[in-house]
């Protein structure tokens, strides 16, 4: 079975896309079979992957109102054994899609993820930078989660929203899920700002922080990082060399460890 594993943070512009595609792409360069779903109506991961809404008909809505099954939608990647579910700006209209009435709607994406979940060693998940039905269904259907933390100054705050949401989640509908770890992103060594971003995530989740040996996992500010999205690239294609992509080849290895 596949280990499923959701990238959130309800705040937005932390790297939880660049987090989603290069992971995923880093789990597959190093011989894992991956599957990316966009469940991200802006649809980010899914042109990071150099997918365009012309070069595919059906997305993440069709099978989340029931129209098309997982495995009808997967679409093939410049990189073998990574898989891309697409997402697309119609999947904003899903709220309304859900009935609110309905206890089992927030276990609809787990369902469709049964049934594929034999297929592929992971399985990421890109969520909307909110906590609404879409990032619930995605924790619902998840093993953990993995929370990137932009290394600023407000780097904490909103971090207590998005915890009790994974702590209501694993009381009520997902008795597994866990939160595999805290990511700092956009480190730059340069800043005080990121160097006490990163203390102040120590003194608070230091067993939560994943790590190579000895050495912390952070995501640097990198120039290659910022610019593979508008080549439809994940970094490891764009300049598998950067310290961007050595970060998430990093992070790919603590997690198949």
């Amino acid at each position: 079975m596949s280990e499923v594993i959701t990238i959130a943070n309800q705040k937005g512009g932390v790297g939880k896309t660049t987090t989603a595609v290069n992971l995923s792409a880093s789990l597959a360069v190093a011989g894992k079979k991956v599957l990316l779903l966009d469940i991200d109506p802006q649809a980010n991961a899914t042109t990071g992957l150099g997918f365009s809404r012309r070069d595919y008909e059906f997305n993440i809505y069709h099978v989340l109102t029931g129209s098309k099954k997982l495995s009808e939608i997967v679409l093939e990647t410049q990189i073998p054994d990574l898989y891309l579910a697409p997402s697309n700006i119609g999947l904003v209209g899903i709220e309304q899609e859900f009935s609110r009435d309905e206890q089992d709607y927030k276990t609809i994406l787990r369902e469709k993820i049964s049934e594929i979940a034999k297929e592929y060693d992971y399985i990421i998940i890109d969520t909307p930078p909110t906590l609404g039905s879409l990032t619930i269904n995605a924790l619902c259907a998840s093993a953990s989660v993995i929370i990137p933390i932009q290394c600023e100054f407000y780097a904490m705050e909103g971090l207590a929203q998005i915890l009790n949401t994974i702590k209501v989640v694993k009381e009520t509908i997902n008795k597994k899920l866990k939160i595999k770890g805290f990511l700092p992103t956009m480190y730059s060594a340069q800043n005080n700002l990121s160097k006490e971003a990163v203390a102040d995530l120590k003194d608070h989740f230091k067993s939560k922080l994943f790590k190579t040996g000895e050495e912390f996992i952070i995501i640097p500010r990198n120039v290659k990082l910022a610019e593979s999205p508008s080549f439809g690239k994940p970094v490891i294609l764009y300049d598998g060399k950067s310290t961007g992509s050595i970060a998430y080849q990093s992070l790919a290895t603590s997690i198949m460890r």
